[in-house]
């Protein structure tokens, strides 16, 4: 604060005895100490608010970064969503179309099997009919029997 060295202080201890005198001089310095503590505590008081807005103002960069951060990061997730989710349904229509086309070749088979397997007179419905009985009824002989 002030450079005052103990030569100095000396010489103003005995200025104010000259001045002030021995009987007043105890009350005098005591009341020049308060009125510098409450100097010192009005000056730390004052520091203390300095540093507490500098801290402040710190904490609200420090903040406004990590909000700058986590909307970077929010963004950076809803692009990444989006390019996984875009092949996805990419993916998804062309099985569906492919699950279409196969069962729209199903539908064709079977009407084409289905067409290929009805006989194209009456006759050979009821050959086919009995050829299916006797098939049926023939015993197994005993040479298909054994392994």
């Amino acid at each position: 604060m002030f450079d005052i060295g103990f030569s100095e202080l000396l010489l103003i201890g005995a200025v104010a005895l000259v001045v002030i005198g021995p009987e007043r001089l105890p009350r005098v310095a005591r009341t020049v100490g308060h009125l510098l503590g409450r100097a010192q505590r009005y000056v730390g008081d004052v520091k203390r608010d300095i540093q507490r807005e500098m801290d402040l103002d710190k904490l609200d960069d420090l903040k406004s970064q990590m909000e700058d951060a986590a909307k970077t990061v929010k963004t950076s997730l809803k692009e990444t969503e989006e390019s996984l989710q875009n092949p996805l349904k990419e993916a998804k229509e062309s099985l569906e179309e492919a699950s279409q086309s196969v069962e729209e070749l199903v539908k064709s088979s079977r009407k084409e099997i289905g067409q290929a397997l009805e006989p194209e007179n009456p006759e050979q419905q009821n050959e086919s009919k009995v050829s299916d009985e006797t098939v049926k009824e023939k015993p197994a002989s005993p040479s298909e029997t054994t392994p």
